[in-house]
């Protein structure tokens, strides 16, 4: 009998994971809000489910688990990018739930005050990271290779992001990753907005 069940949940699991994706967070909502609160002020993003569905809906299901909360902003360039979402305080890996294809031909470019996937080369190795495109940036747009997947933009708060990508940065000294802002810019909370009809 345990085999069975053992058997069972092995083929129920990828149902229950799919289930479990983000999709369910006020389904129908084509654009969700997110209220990201940041130890420089609050920044509002608004998603764009309707062309990058399954960014939005992973991006979604960080939060609902509140597992942005006290994490870092990481990497800071003036006129480049604000990089954050998967360091705690003390540099320490946060746990990623999945990685995701990449949705970069969706339409929407890396223009200034959008949010878009942070990866790493493999173009479908994003998982918890994000960015703010601190500028029209057309190299992170695709074309002949993958670029990366926008999937909203700003609509409160860009004098908080200018404030941010206006930091002090050094190389860490412990990590040795350029970039990183001398004091700690922290993202304390994100919460799902409610849903305005």
């Amino acid at each position: 009998m345990p085999r069975i069940l053992a058997l069972l949940l092995i083929c129920l699991s990828p149902l229950l994971h799919a289930a479990d994706d983000g999709s369910k967070l006020q389904e129908g909502n084509l654009f969700p809000k997110v209220k990201l609160e940041t130890s420089m002020g609050d920044i509002i993003v608004e998603l764009d489910r309707a062309s990058a569905p399954m960014t939005t809906n992973n991006f979604l299901l960080y939060v609902d688990k509140r597992s942005y909360e006290n994490t870092i902003f990481h990497r800071v360039i003036q006129d480049f990018v604000v990089q954050g979402g998967g360091y705690d305080k003390e540099f320490n890996t946060k746990p990623v739930m999945r990685t995701i294809f990449n949705e970069s031909g969706n339409g929407n470019k890396n223009e200034l005050y959008t949010i878009a996937m942070a990866r790493e080369n493999d173009p479908h190795s994003a998982g918890r990271q994000f960015f703010f495109n601190m500028n029209d940036n057309p190299s992170l747009d695709p074309g002949r290779k993958w670029g990366y997947a926008v999937f909203g933009r700003v609509v409160e708060g860009t004098e908080v992001l200018d404030k941010i990508a206006a930091v002090e940065t050094q190389v860490h000294p412990t990590w040795g990753w350029p970039d990183v802002p001398v004091e700690p810019v922290i993202l304390l909370k994100a919460t799902l907005l409610p849903q305005q009809f």
